[in-house]
């Protein structure tokens, strides 16, 4: 009679990993947060105003025309008195006065510069942005003043004009809304840059031979100029904000 051997299995090879090949496995998902957990506040964004600096500036400029046209003429008068960019008020308080006078139309809101505040200015202020848009009006308004009202300071000083001169009667935003149109035009096509500017300067030139206010004439084709003048800077601007867009 044979001994009994215990025979043994020979080892069974591994294969844990084969069974990820197994067809039909429920593999575990990541658990995510249902969409109705999300905060609400998250999910609420507020609608992004595209030019806020000529929205704002327009809303000032609306008011400010609102107590023009309602107010007691003597009281209007007045403000309008202490606002004035004349050469007594440039040489006692230049930076309050040069301030004061853009906050007020002259004519008023029908006055064709408040429509072309709004649509000069928000084209600018969308291809430069509010901070530098502020930069172009703020240099026609205050550089077109002083060009118009400091040769009336040294007339008066030489003999040439009377001293009622120093008084006179300037304010409104129509310097720098023609800075803006100067500088608009530079950042647009050829085909619309030169109509514009051919339009505009027409008009500012039809003013001029009129000659019913030939110093704030001068003064808006000074200013027109000078926006012309920024065009290097303004492209510039224009292409960096794009490049900060995209």
């Amino acid at each position: 009679m044979e001994p009994t051997v215990a025979r043994t299995s020979p080892p069974l090879p591994d294969v844990s990993g084969l069974l990820d090949a197994i067809p039909g496995q429920r593999v575990p998902r990541p658990v995510t947060q249902p969409a109705e957990a999300t905060p609400r506040a998250r999910r609420l964004r507020l609608p992004r105003i595209p030019v806020p600096f000529t929205l704002s500036y327009a809303a000032v400029l609306a008011v400010t025309s609102y107590v023009a046209a309602h107010a007691d003429p003597a009281l209007v008068h007045a403000l309008h008195q202490d606002s004035s960019t004349d050469v007594a008020h440039l040489l006692t308080a230049p930076a309050l006065v040069l301030i004061a006078s853009a906050l007020w139309v002259a004519g008023g809101l029908v006055s064709p510069f408040t429509l072309g505040f709004l649509i000069v200015l928000g084209a600018l202020e969308r291809r430069l942005g509010g901070a530098r848009t502020a930069v172009v009006f703020l240099l026609g308004h205050v550089l077109a003043t002083l060009a118009t009202e400091v040769p009336v300071g040294l007339a008066v000083l030489v003999g040439h004009l009377p001293d009622s001169s120093l008084h006179r009667l300037d304010y409104g935003i129509s310097f720098g809304v023609a800075c803006g149109v100067g500088a608009l035009a530079g950042l647009l096509r050829p085909w619309l840059r030169l109509p514009l500017l051919a339009a505009f300067g027409g008009m500012l030139l039809q003013d001029l031979i009129a000659f019913t206010d030939p110093l704030t004439n001068w003064g808006h084709l000074i200013a027109l100029t000078i926006g012309i003048g920024t065009w290097p800077w303004a492209r510039r601007w224009s292409r960096e904000r794009a490049g900060g867009r995209s």
